[in-house]
C-alpha cells in the first residue's frame, strides 16, 4: 500500500470518528446523558476531522448556534482548507530536502 493510500485513509477514519463523536454528543444531549465537552469537540475537528465536524454540524443540526463553537470549527476547517493544497504542492519537495539533510 502506497504513502498516499495509507495517509488517505487515516485522513478517512478520522473524519468518520470525528463525525461518530458529534453524533454521539448529538443523542447524549437529547437523552441528558454525559456529554463531550467543546473543546473535545474541537480537538478531533483540529486533529484532522474538519470535513466530519462540519458534516455532523450541518447534518445533525449539532452545535449550529454555539459561539465561539462554531467560529473556531470554521477557523479549523479554513486552516485545514489551507494546508491540505500546501502540503500537497510542497510535502514531497520538502520530505526530499529533509532527508537530504
Amino acid at each position: 500500500m502506497s504513502t498516499a493510500t495509507t495517509l488517505l485513509i487515516i485522513f478517512l477514519l478520522v473524519n468518520v470518528v470525528t463525525f461518530c463523536v458529534f453524533w454521539w454528543d448529538k443523542e447524549a444531549a437529547r437523552a441528558g446523558h454525559w456529554r463531550v465537552s467543546e473543546a473535545r469537540l474541537l480537538q478531533f475537528a483540529f486533529i484532522g476531522g474538519s470535513l466530519g465536524a462540519f458534516a455532523a454540524q450541518r447534518l445533525l443540526r449539532h452545535k449550529t448556534r454555539k459561539e465561539p463553537f462554531r467560529t473556531q470549527l470554521m477557523a479549523i476547517l479554513i486552516l485545514h482548507a489551507a494546508l491540505i493544497p500546501t502540503a500537497l504542492i510542497f510535502g514531497p519537495s520538502l520530505y526530499q530536502m529533509l532527508r537530504a539533510g
